[in-house]
């Protein structure tokens, strides 16, 4: 079944703030909205009520996308949790389903969204070109996804050795910003790439 739509939920403004340059590319013609939070616990909090509300009208041919954070949580109870909230309202997930049957798809933004940008630091150093280029290669930054001590913070140390952001990130500055010149399909993050590849799948259809 194509897709038409995708609903997008997400936890604060600053990932809204990037997928709205990003999805453009990523579903094509397909149209989306994205809304977001006031942060990881507020959107937990309102998202039984939210599927709740999709579950009694939602078109077959739309879509729903969950995006949280990690942060400390652990990876498998925190998608656990989000996969029994959709299933508590009646809607199949892109994990149970297994095929083109699902109506929600949960994906976690691992640590958080700066990872993404470490991911793809080309983007990074075309907003910001006194990135040092080196980054990507170096030990603590080869994975991003596990990055210690805090993604945004290391990204936010970073910034301020390259003279930006001296009164600390200003995240949804910098998430449209990098967003602007992002690659989807260059960037390392597997938290990344497993979002583009059920968009991907979306779309394909």
């Amino acid at each position: 079944m194509s897709v038409k739509h995708v609903e997008i939920l997400v936890e604060e403004p600053s990932i809204e703030s990037a997928l709205r340059l990003l999805l453009p590319v990523m579903l094509n013609k397909t149209s989306f909205e994205v809304y977001s939070h006031q942060g990881k616990s507020e959107l937990l909090k309102r998202l039984p009520q939210r599927l709740r509300g999709y579950a009694r009208w939602l078109p077959k041919d739309w879509r729903i996308v969950v995006i949280v954070d990690r942060d400390d949580d652990e990876c498998l109870e925190l998608k656990r949790r989000l996969e029994s909230i959709a299933e508590r309202e009646g809607l199949i997930t892109l994990t149970k389903a297994g095929d083109d049957r699902y109506t929600v798809v949960n994906r976690l933004a691992i640590e958080e969204l700066e990872a993404w940008y470490f991911g793809d630091w080309e983007a990074v150093q075309t907003a910001y070109p006194r990135a040092l280029a080196t980054i990507p290669s170096k030990a603590p930054y080869r994975d991003p996804d596990l990055i210690a001590g805090g993604t945004w913070e290391a990204f936010e140390r970073e910034m301020k050795r390259a003279g930006y952001f001296k009164t600390g990130l200003r995240k949804i500055e910098a998430a449209r910003s990098i967003a602007a010149h992002m690659d989807p399909e260059r960037n390392t993050s597997r938290s990344f790439q497993a979002l583009r590849n059920a968009l991907s799948e979306m779309v394909s259809r």
